[in-house]
């Protein structure tokens, strides 16, 4: 197993070689471009000198907000012994052997992916409870309803014509929130309403957006388990009670034939594809 900062020194290094210009053939290059000149800068007597000091800049701050992420899981490392153990290291004087090191990494990694388990299953009940506390006040506003399976509704719109089906394509523009008003998405801003097969996403939207028909207007309060659950989603943390106004501006019947078909992948509420 590759311990955590050989992966970042690692993916460091990666990510300088891959910005690199490209050197291309003299055979199949019609003309060599130019590779592309630094700044110059006062400080630096050279440009080998400016790079270097700009590759330690960029590791620094890297390693910086490598050690703020750890305080956020209760991991407050020494950032003097960091620096002591980069600079013993390139004066070939470190404190550890190469097997202590390794060793000293692997127990730290193992340190850092449990308290990040312990965070989530923390930040999940918090969630969970905050989730409750905010459903329970939105349910006591006027024309809220509540179903059987927990989803929290307010018809703004009512919309004419027909409900959409299961089976149907679905044209929106929304906003999603968290219950403490972040907004994770955002069709309006994009400027392109979404399109998706209606039960292509998560439930609490299949079963939401029935309420309405083509034309309408819908508040969803959604609980976890109609939405993400326990795992959660980049920009939404596990456990999350999401909040969406979804404006549902037409409605693509599917053809006949199709009617019964199995769903294929489409948009999740956040905009990214069904897996």
């Amino acid at each position: 197993m590759k311990s955590l900062f050989k992966v970042t020194l690692l993916a460091t290094t990666m990510a300088v070689a891959l910005n690199a210009p490209l050197a291309m053939a003299a055979d199949t290059a019609p003309a060599q471009q130019a590779a592309p000149q630094a700044p110059k800068n006062a400080n630096f007597k050279n440009d080998d000198q400016q790079s270097a000091y700009a590759l330690g800049a960029s590791l620094g701050r890297y390693m910086e907000n490598s050690l703020k992420e750890q305080e956020k899981l209760g991991i407050a490392l020494d950032k003097g012994q960091l620096i002591a153990g980069v600079q013993d290291a390139f004066a070939g004087k470190s404190k550890l052997s190469d097997q202590e090191i390794e060793q000293t990494l692997q127990a730290f990694e193992t340190r850092v992916k449990g308290a990040a388990q312990a965070k989530m299953e923390k930040d999940a009940q918090e969630n969970t409870a905050k989730g409750e506390a905010f459903a329970t006040k939105f349910a006591k506003e006027s024309g809220v309803k509540k179903t059987d399976s927990g989803l929290l509704y307010k018809v703004e719109k009512a919309g004419t014509g027909e409900s959409p089906k299961d089976s149907d394509t679905v044209v929106v523009n929304y906003k999603g929130t968290l219950i403490d008003g972040t907004e994770f998405d955002n069709s309006y801003k994009r400027g392109e309403p979404l399109s998706f097969r209606l039960d292509g996403v998560i439930p609490g939207w299949t079963e939401g957006l029935k309420h309405v028909k083509k034309g309408g207007k819908i508040k969803l309060v959604i609980p976890p388990q109609l939405a993400y659950g326990k795992n959660g989603v980049p920009g939404i943390p596990a456990n999350s009670t999401l909040v969406f106004d979804v404006e549902l501006l037409d409605i693509k019947p599917a053809p006949k034939a199709d009617a019964n078909a199995q769903a294929p992948a489409a948009p999740t509420a956040d905009g990214s594809k069904a897996q």
